[in-house]
């Protein structure tokens, strides 16, 4: 078995009567992204934090770079040998206001007791790969929330670490922002980088992600590639369903012609193994739209999590 760069046995963690965190394991191999989906309190931002440190587990173990012949770091135990591996790139801007781009780099590089000669010379590349080379000397409050992303991104790298975690690191960009983020983080996994991704963009975790660890209610409920959960869990096609009159279809003859019928909101939708029969049918409503699709990672999030909202935990 290849040696993994994390693995976690058995993690869990509790707050009173309340388990956030129930008995989870998984492991993580060099230059694999290993995606953490689930609703809102499902454990995922808890997990993050027991693995760098921050939140002190009940249970379970949490263990670093594994090599042959050599014993694998334990967190915390280990933690500060661990950290000097890690990049960090949290939900919350913790960028310094006070320092230009660069100036947030060096500072964040004496951290891990590197030379500022030694930071000063990777400070160039940085910029370059997060497209910020024009805004070396600009403050954080001059850039855009794409651009703080990326230099959040560039800061966790300046002790080139060995393995990225990354918590919803795109939310509240706009779709080009995020598109130029998910290039960068591809750019790494080519270079070799691992990554621990949470994320509550289905597109971004298909599109990063080899395998995904899909949690709820602190249980990991499951674990695989992203195509290979959408067809172990999902029928393969999907009829969208909307317009004036699309929910009383829920209780017409045509729900037969589709293995499961769900809805959200104004929306039915129709799994099924095969569309035809069901958009044949569905021409005789000319006021109804229709989109018909192949299943996806939301669909598959939304069967196994539930459609309801869940409120921040």
């Amino acid at each position: 078995m290849e040696a993994s760069i994390l693995s976690v046995q058995s993690l869990s963690k509790r707050y009173g009567d309340s388990t956030v965190v129930d008995a989870v394991s998984f492991a993580i191999a060099a230059g694999e992204c290993l995606g953490v989906i689930g609703p809102n309190g499902a454990g995922k931002t808890t997990t993050i934090r027991m693995c760098l440190g921050l939140t002190v587990p009940d249970a379970g173990r949490i263990s670093y770079f594994e090599q042959a012949g050599q014993p694998a770091l334990q967190m915390p135990g280990d933690a500060l040998a661990i950290k000097a591996q890690l990049g960090v790139v949290s939900q919350i801007d913790t960028l310094d206001p006070d320092f230009s781009c660069a100036e947030n780099l060096l500072v964040y590089g004496r951290y891990f007791g590197m030379k500022d000669a030694q930071i000063r010379q990777r400070i160039p590349a940085l910029l370059e790969f997060a497209s910020l080379t024009s805004k070396a000397s600009a403050k954080p409050g001059e850039l855009s929330g794409g651009m703080k992303r990326r230099l959040s991104l560039a800061r966790a790298l300046v002790n080139n670490p060995r393995l990225l975690l990354l918590d919803e690191p795109t939310t509240g960009l706009d779709p080009q922002a995020r598109h130029l983020m998910w290039e960068r983080l591809q750019l790494l996994l080519q270079e070799g980088k691992s990554i621990l991704l949470t994320t509550h963009f289905m597109d971004e975790a298909e599109r990063l992600c080899s395998r995904l660890l899909v949690l709820d209610h602190g249980k990991k409920i499951a674990e695989g590639a992203p195509r290979d959960l959408i067809a172990q869990h999902l029928e393969p096609d999907v009829v969208e369903v909307f317009g004036a009159g699309a929910l009383a279809l829920v209780d017409s003859p045509h729900k037969a012609l589709a293995a499961r019928v769900e809805v959200s909101g104004e929306t039915v939708f129709f799994y099924t193994q095969n569309a035809e029969p069901l958009l044949r049918a569905l021409a005789a409503y000319p006021q109804l739209r229709t989109l018909h699709r192949p299943a996806n990672l939301e669909d598959l999030f939304l069967k196994l999590t539930g459609r309801q909202i869940r409120e921040d935990a």
